[in-house]
């Protein structure tokens, strides 16, 4: 009898990966006119909740979308952005507006010109795990929750109203409370993107959810410093070596070993920011004969040299 084996959800371990941090949050009251220019935020991305009134989102390159009280609305790769009361309508850089800062990472912003009111709650939230800065670069320019009458959305909305509820009345523990319902609804929001666009069918998404890479993905992700080989991974698949490498590197777009070298210097990466080990130390749990050539492998895969991110903990990856 052949040996059954319990079912892998690699896309769903792969979202452990979406490791956030609040970097700021604000509360937006705003009446018409207005319109509001949001800088660039680099490693970030941005979400944004009306709670009442509407307004337009545009992005460079994707068409503007209209945002309704229980829209939530998130921009993954943290390009600038506006937000206004009309299409196309002028707006003022977020700097030129005066805040009032209730703490240091939440801010209540006032803006417009007294008509039509419109309510915001925004928040600029920083990945901190590089496959998670992966994941986002494969994602559209804007992805949003539409309200809906589906069950399955209720629990949504009673969050968003949790949030908005959290943002009016910023009792102690409001931040941590809103940061950790941010966590919720961006991760929330990926899983209605990927349930309903053909693009997440591709690609690296695609090949999580496929049931013999998606395992073997799952495998890498565990225990990334184990010394696999393309054999194997294939073994625990049941599949030969020759198929299992062709269909990896068809669905994954690289092949097996390239994409667990690369996985290793996510895990060392973080290592480095977290833990400050020795590079050496880090090389040999690596599986590196010598801190050079570890050195030399982290530098061609993630852009910087371990020793800056030991240093710095917080460099600028490329994606």
């Amino acid at each position: 009898m052949a040996e059954l084996r319990p079912p892998v959800d690699a896309l769903g371990e792969a979202l452990h990966f979406l490791r956030m941090s609040g970097t700021f949050y604000c509360r937006s009251e705003l009446t018409a006119p207005w319109g509001l220019d949001l800088p660039a935020t680099e490693g970030s991305l941005m979400f944004h909740v009306v709670t009442t009134g509407q307004c337009w989102l545009e992005v460079d390159g994707v068409e503007p979308r209209l945002l309704q009280p229980g829209t939530f609305a998130l921009v993954p790769h943290g390009a600038g952005h506006r937000l206004a009361h009309e299409r196309g309508g002028p707006a003022r850089k977020l700097e030129e507006l005066s805040e009032e800062l209730v703490s240091e990472r939440y801010s209540i912003l006032r803006h417009g010109g007294g008509g039509a009111p419109t309510t915001l709650i925004c928040g600029a939230v920083r990945l901190d795990h590089p496959a998670a800065r992966h994941l986002m670069s494969l994602l559209p320019g804007i992805i949003l929750v539409e309200p809906s009458n589906s069950p399955r959305m209720d629990w949504l909305q009673s969050t968003l109203r949790f949030m908005a509820a959290e943002a009016q009345e910023l009792r102690p523990g409001g931040e941590t409370v809103i940061t950790r319902l941010a966590d919720v609804l961006v991760v929330q929001a990926l899983r209605e993107w990927m349930a309903q666009d053909t693009q997440a069918k591709s690609g690296w998404l695609g090949a999580l959810q496929d049931p013999d890479v998606g395992r073997a993905l799952a495998l890498i992700h565990r225990e990334p410093t184990r010394p696999w080989t393309v054999a194997s991974l294939a073994s625990s698949v049941a599949m030969s070596r020759s198929a299992f490498s062709a269909r990896f590197t068809q669905r994954v777009g690289e092949p097996p070993m390239h994409y667990l070298a690369r996985w290793r210097m996510y895990v060392a990466h973080s290592a480095l920011k977290d833990e400050r080990p020795g590079l050496g130390e880090l090389a040999t749990r690596m599986g590196y004969q010598s801190e050079a050539a570890f050195s030399r492998a982290f530098k061609r895969f993630m852009g910087v040299s371990p020793g800056a991110v030991r240093k710095t903990g917080s460099p600028t990856l490329r994606a």
